[in-house]
């Protein structure tokens, strides 16, 4: 029995040093994670995460319209079977007739998703065009202010 504890003992000393060496490791690991996450959180700038978030929100609403139209092409293919079959029961009619609201729901979302898919380009658009021109005139006016400077140095120069 003694031996059997020793050994298991043993065992579980060894098995402790094994996971204490992947628990550093892994703590090693995420502090490498954390410092790249830093590094590329500082690397990216206002533009990149902007144009990034725009991206993002189009292949969102791009997905949601397949998806919505992809359930529509199902509902008209439902719709055209049960019309193949003639059922003329009152419970396909009523079917047929749910399917049919359904199937206009869904063309209205499909539509009104494509109008803000629209008018989120043209916004993003207008915000690039316009941070653009921020850019320029910011550009501009660091061009004034060393003139501006240069001047008040030769003036200052000129009164001494």
């Amino acid at each position: 029995d003694r031996d059997t504890d020793k050994k298991r003992i043993e065992e579980l000393l060894e098995e402790n040093m094994v996971l204490e060496i992947a628990q550093k490791q892994s703590m090693n690991e995420s502090a490498h994670l954390g410092w790249e996450l830093e590094q590329l959180s500082k690397s990216t700038d206002l533009a990149d995460t902007r144009k990034s978030f725009v991206f993002e929100l189009n292949e969102c609403a791009s997905s949601r319209i397949l998806k919505l139209e992809k359930d529509n092409q199902s509902l008209q293919n439902t719709i055209q079977e049960l019309r193949d079959a003639s059922l003329t029961s009152k419970e396909s009619s009523l079917k047929f007739v749910e399917l049919e609201k359904e199937n206009q729901q869904l063309s209205k979302k499909i539509e009104k998703l494509q109008n803000q898919i629209e008018k989120e380009k043209q916004s993003n658009q207008d915000l690039e065009t316009l941070s653009e021109e921020l850019i320029r005139d910011k550009e501009q006016l660091q061009v004034v202010m060393e003139t501006l400077k240069a001047d008040k140095e030769r003036q200052v120069q000129t009164l001494q």
